[in-house]
């Protein structure tokens, strides 16, 4: 989703997962992994 101003999110079926602006902080390492698999399940293995 185009931005501007250092705005970071994340969206999936288009109701955000992730929102820099609301949380004021950047993601962490592995955190949008995390919230996703909460929201749809864990990736499926090839």
């Amino acid at each position: 989703m185009p931005s501007h101003g250092g705005r970071f999110e994340v969206v999936g079926d288009s109701t955000p997962v992730f929102e820099k602006s609301k949380l004021g902080r950047h993601a962490r390492p592995g955190e949008i992994l995390d919230l996703l698999a909460v929201r749809y399940g864990p990736p499926h293995k090839s």
